[in-house]
């Protein structure tokens, strides 16, 4: 379940024609370069994270099309980026500065009302995730990661909902902000459990209301309760 930007915010964006392939490892931007650019996806798979002081690095959110990454530094003093917008899969972005979009927002109060409502939304996202991420522990932390994948590209089938994203332990523990060697045994747990099961990286959850039960999900929307 994708939360697009603003129609008129995306027109305005689309009409910028500074367009760019990008090949799945590249990176957007990175932590600490200088911020002047944001980038609105046309197609494929962002993944935006942000390394923690012992080297860990942490997931906090997977965009895809229509969406906007870098919207963090518009309005804001800071010259520097402070997370990285790294491609997963290969696709093409359309690129905007900065200052010319700041300018088009103070000419225009709908618009600009229009991101403020937008802007909420992806707060009330990352508020929900960290809230997993402290109140839950690591196996909650998972779940959640889970049930966040399964709105954002899960799709039903007779067997369950398979998460149409292949991910790696590894990736999954970077969401939940834990080892590798924890996803891998809390996941076997699961798989023994018969909640899911995981084809060539591929995961299906056939159980997804035991995942609920066990965080005592409050049913938010699934456009709060996603990955992206």
């Amino acid at each position: 379940m994708q939360t697009s930007v603003p129609l008129r915010l995306k027109e305005i964006l689309e009409s910028n024609q500074h367009a760019r392939k990008m090949k799945k490892g590249e990176f957007l931007f990175q932590e600490d370069t200088n911020a002047q650019e944001l980038f609105l996806i046309l197609s494929g798979t962002v993944q935006i994270s942000k390394l923690v002081p012992d080297g860990r690095e942490l997931t906090l959110r997977v965009s895809s099309r229509d969406e906007i990454v870098g919207e963090t530094i518009l309005f804001s003093s800071s010259s520097k980026y402070f997370m990285n917008a790294k491609m997963i899969q290969e696709g093409e972005v359309i690129v905007i500065q900065k200052n010319e979009l700041e300018e088009k927002i103070a000419l225009d109060g709908g618009l600009a009302v229009d991101l403020m409502r937008w802007l909420s939304v992806q707060h009330r996202k990352t508020q929900t995730k960290f809230r997993d991420l402290i109140l839950h522990g690591k196996k909650g932390a998972l779940y959640s990661t889970l049930l966040r994948l399964s709105n954002s590209f899960g799709i039903q089938t007779q067997n369950g909902i398979v998460i149409n994203l292949p991910l790696t332990n590894q990736e999954l523990a970077n969401f939940c902000g834990t080892s590798r060697e924890v996803v891998n045994r809390l996941l076997s747990d699961l798989r023994k459990k018969g909640i899911i099961s995981i084809k060539k990286g591929t995961i299906t959850i056939h159980e997804i209301q035991y995942l609920k039960i066990e965080i005592d999900c409050e049913n938010c929307p699934a456009e709060i309760c996603n990955i992206e």
